[in-house]
């Protein structure tokens, strides 16, 4: 059967181009599978996904020795004709030296080559550097032929390391993430990994574990940090038989879950999907190129063959072997390798710089977005801040503030909720030995109980109104979370308890700031506690006591009024705003599979400052491939010029072609040793 050739949404060919060929190259060496289209085609034609990627790979050594020894052969040959001349480097002899030193780089190109012809693909760049050394050869120019393929394959090379170290360094942060779980086996807990996990295993989960995999709970109850799938930052008890998700991490004693989802759907799989697929995603200014070198290629070829054959019907003086050398230094430099392979390492090579930073941009399209940004929206919890409750501040009356705290943690100790996990963790054991009897839970108020031989009444205010015990109003004004205190019916003081800012936040926000990019921040928290975060933050508008559906019309009336917008979030209500946005950013370390599945990029970390250095990079990206676009036309016009003049030679053809090339993708690389 007729091979087709294969072609995505955007046109871009899939299959018998050098950029496949690379791509082929460098998943074997990084263990990497191929990317995949957006519509699931494999861009590797013919590649078998059962084959073990382990040992196909080749070292730097194995990959440059054939480039190697055809440059030594080659500089050998060069001294023999113009400095040491030999007596026996002539006629046949020489011919064989210049055909062995050509076979190492030359024997590949043209296999792929003769491929690319059988299978429909005439103008491929093999094919044009085959034509090119081939009439070299066959007009005399055995250094020039021989120089053209080894530069040409030396440039291959430095592609070929230069994508694999971009997925090398998205591989490696995707490692960094865990993907085990404890097993409980016969009553023996193991650990295991979890893509090996079935439905209906039971999981072990400590205090302070993350959940790897979705699950319903076995134990009678259990508090987990849900901060990550629902946006609040208040811990959540679960009863017996609650779902408990991915994600989710357990803050008290130990507890057994039953897994109901199977690891291929967690967000580790999900992830890694997304990194095969991001080179799908392309920036306009690449499609442009494709679409540009898809018509220009054919063209200049003909050009080629009409600069070799029809000066014949005006030239008066017409030498065949003359022309057709200014048609062949013609056809090197039409060549689109720079444009075409740099373009996109460039963009590569941003994603690599990203993912070193860990952050994982999944394609070069939103490079360019990001690069354009004129606002970052915030989601507050769980992005700006920690997700976590922590006490922020203690106020005693009456009493010193170690024994409030004392007393406080000693009757919480008692008790299984969260908020008071967060006086217990400040009182660092400080109420440990303490006697403490007759506790009671007076639902929805807080605890009553005999600690020290004293009557201690904490919890909201509610419960200080309940039993009439006069506190100081002016507590009530107060947006965070309080727990106030009360000894033998007389009020002892309160600990404001609040969500932590991430140590980062600040930073975040004045470095967006000198981009001259404005910041807004949006929650479903109180209004508020909002306004005292986001002054604390000096951010320039914030909105809070929003639903889902009131961020996304919030972010409708920013993108009109501002343009680009990038909104940051990490919970799965910040789902539908990610996606609305230019640009949706999703924290991923502790972020929800829906937040990361739909957005364009993610903070495998979970800091704030990443947002600002993925917005550099976007704009170091676009800055370094409009340098290569200006690199590659003009070099290559100047001599496309000469060389049908007559006024460039094979070398100047060499360096217009091969040579841009080299450079613009060590500018393409230079992004990824930037420090940002």
């Amino acid at each position: 059967m007729l091979h087709q050739h294969q072609y995505d949404a955007n046109g871009k060919q899939l299959c018998c181009t050098l950029e496949q060929k690379i791509h082929k190259k460098t998943n074997e060496q990084t263990g990497c599978c191929s990317t995949h289209d957006q519509h699931g085609h494999s861009n590797d034609e013919g590649h078998d996904h059962n084959h073990d990627h382990s040992g196909g790979g080749q070292t730097t050594f194995q990959l440059f020795f054939p480039a190697f020894l055809s440059f030594i052969l080659l500089g050998i040959a060069i001294a023999f004709d113009n400095y040491y001349p030999q007596t026996w480097f002539t006629g046949w002899s020489r011919i064989v030296w210049y055909v062995i030193a050509y076979i190492p780089v030359g024997f590949p190109v043209l296999k792929e080559a003769v491929e690319s012809i059988r299978k429909g693909g005439v103008f491929s760049e093999f094919f044009l550097m085959c034509i090119a050394t081939i009439g070299a050869f066959a007009i005399g120019q055995y250094a020039e032929g021989v120089a053209v393929m080894l530069f040409y394959a030396i440039g291959e090379i430095f592609q070929t390391l230069a994508v694999q170290k971009a997925k090398s360094n998205i591989k490696t942060l995707l490692d960094q993430r865990p993907d085990t779980a404890t097993v409980i086996e016969e009553g023996n807990a193991i650990s295991k990994k979890a893509s090996e996990i079935s439905i209906g295993e039971i999981i072990q989960l400590k205090p302070g574990e993350k959940l790897a995999l979705d699950g319903k709970l076995l134990s009678e109850h259990g508090s987990f940090n849900t901060a990550a799938l629902t946006g609040e930052s208040k811990p959540d008890t679960k009863q017996k038989n609650d779902s408990v998700l991915a994600g989710m991490i357990n803050l008290n004693s130990v507890v057994l879950v039953e897994v109901t989802t199977a690891y291929s759907d967690s967000k580790l799989s999900k992830i890694l999907e997304m990194v095969q697929e991001a080179t799908a995603k392309k920036a306009p200014t690449e499609l442009f190129i494709r679409k540009f070198a898809k018509i220009y290629t054919p063209i200049v070829v003909y050009l080629a063959i009409g600069i070799c054959l029809l000066p014949i019907l005006f030239v008066d003086n017409y030498i065949f072997k003359d022309w057709l050398y200014r048609s062949l230094i013609f056809l090197v430099i039409s060549c689109p390798c720079a444009l075409v392979i740099s373009i996109p390492l460039g963009y590569f090579g941003g994603i690599g710089a990203a993912s070193r930073n860990g952050i994982l941009i999944k394609g070069s399209v939103f490079l360019d977005v990001l690069a354009e940004v004129k606002m970052v929206v915030f989601d507050k919890t769980g992005t700006l801040t920690k997700g976590v409750f922590k006490v922020q501040k203690v106020v005693a009356v009456g009493i010193s503030e170690s024994d409030l705290i004392k007393y406080t943690s000693a009757i919480e100790a008692k008790s299984s909720h969260p908020v008071g996990s967060a006086v217990i963790e400040y009182a660092n054991g400080t109420g440990n030995g303490i006697s403490v009897t007759n506790v009671k839970e007076i639902a929805g108020h807080g605890l009553e109980g005999i600690v020290d031989g004293k009557e201690i009444l904490v919890g909201s205010i509610k419960l200080m109104k309940k039993y009439n015990i006069a506190f100081d109003a002016e507590i009530e004004k107060i947006p965070f979370t309080i727990i106030v205190g009360a000894i033998n019916h007389k009020y002892a003081g309160y600990f404001i308890i609040a969500d932590e800012l991430k140590v980062d936040s600040s930073e975040a926000i004045q470095s967006l700031h000198q981009l001259n990019i404005k910041t807004v921040m949006l929650s479903g928290d109180k209004r508020e506690v909002v306004a005292v975060v986001a002054a604390g933050l000096n951010i320039d508008q914030a909105f809070g006591d929003l639903l889902p559906e009131n961020k996304v019309e919030k972010v409708e009336v920013l993108k009109k009024q501002y343009g680009k917008i990038a909104f940051v979030g990490d919970g799965v209500n910040d789902a539908p705003v990610i996606a609305l946005a230019d640009v949706g950013i999703a924290m991923g370390g502790l972020g929800s599979d829906a937040a990361i599945d739909i957005a364009d990029v993610v903070i495998q970390n979970d800091q704030p400052t990443k947002v600002f250095k993925a917005i550099l990079i976007g704009k170091r990206t676009k800055q370094i491939v409009w340098q290569n676009i200006g690199l590659a036309f003009v070099f290559k016009l100047v001599v496309l010029i000469m060389g049908a003049g007559g006024y460039a030679t094979m070398w100047e053809a060499v360096f217009a072609d091969v040579g841009v090339a080299l450079l613009a993708i060590l500018n393409a690389v230079r992004i990824q040793r930037m420090k940002f």
